[in-house]
């Protein structure tokens, strides 16, 4: 090797830490762990290790679907690793051997729930967050609210979310059928502030001053990495700075 390209190697060891130019991460899922955790820390992981990171933001399910297919170098979610491999199954994602995929918790996330900021009522038990959100209870003033009709908003395509808080809050019990579809959080959010009689869920990226969180019992669930076999070693350094000094750049 020539003098000069010697020491050009030479420098980009050591400002990348030994990592090749050009490595990349690809990932995908949902708005928790996507908005949450994986946004926060890009511009200071690929800064620090050199890595770019691509961000695919989808769903949890289907973001699994593509690390199967090898889309993606890993996948993440904001539900357990099981409860994922459920979720996916119902979507006709075949899963054929669950074990051949490592789940890496990076984190966990809150789900909060959340109502226009004008409405009246302070907490809900979590008895009343069933009642609502099965349909069984359909005017606010059952819970201590004006007398209105309750008009749930509810994200598409954000399953890893909604499995988590109809399982944790709800006892696995449905979703009532009629509510008002939205996409990402923020179209979420957006819907919750236009309509007074409004209530809905999702983690910490969502709030702000436009809507109001409403006080109830703690919905938490893990934040987790998914990489087929164990974590290659650019993907470890990505979860190794998330749980170290990435944890300066996320919300909690």
């Amino acid at each position: 090797m020539k003098r000069g390209m010697f020491c050009l190697a030479l420098v980009a060891s050591m400002v990348f830490g030994g990592t090749a130019l050009g490595e990349e991460i690809k990932a995908g899922g949902g708005g928790a762990p996507i908005d949450g955790y994986l946004k926060p820390v890009k511009e200071a992981f690929e800064k620090s290790t050199g890595i770019t990171l691509h961000l695919n933001f989808s769903s949890a399910t289907l973001a699994f679907k593509q690390l199967i297919a090898g889309e993606l170098d890993l996948s993440t979610a904001g539900l357990a690793y099981p409860d994922l491999v459920k979720t996916a199954r119902k979507e006709n994602i075949e899963v054929a051997d669950p074990s051949a995929y490592v789940a890496t918790e990076i984190g966990a996330s809150k789900i909060y729930t959340v109502a226009h900021k004008d409405n009246p009522v302070p907490a809900l038990t979590m008895d009343q967050l069933k009642g609502i959100f099965t349909g069984k209870i359909t005017n606010w003033k059952e819970v201590g609210g004006n007398d209105a009709p309750i008009l749930i908003v509810l994200s598409a395509i954000n399953p890893a979310t909604n499995a988590a808080f109809k399982k944790l809050a709800m006892g696995d019990a449905p979703f009532v059928t009629d509510v008002v579809e939205a996409g990402r959080f923020e179209d979420v959010r957006e819907k919750v502030a236009a309509n007074p009689e409004a209530i809905a869920f999702g983690p910490v990226t969502m709030l702000d001053a436009t809507i109001k969180t409403v006080k109830t019992p703690d919905v938490a669930r893990p934040v987790i990495v998914i990489t087929k076999g164990a974590p290659s070693a650019k993907v470890q350094k990505l979860i190794s700075f998330i749980k170290g000094e990435g944890q300066g750049y996320i919300k909690q």
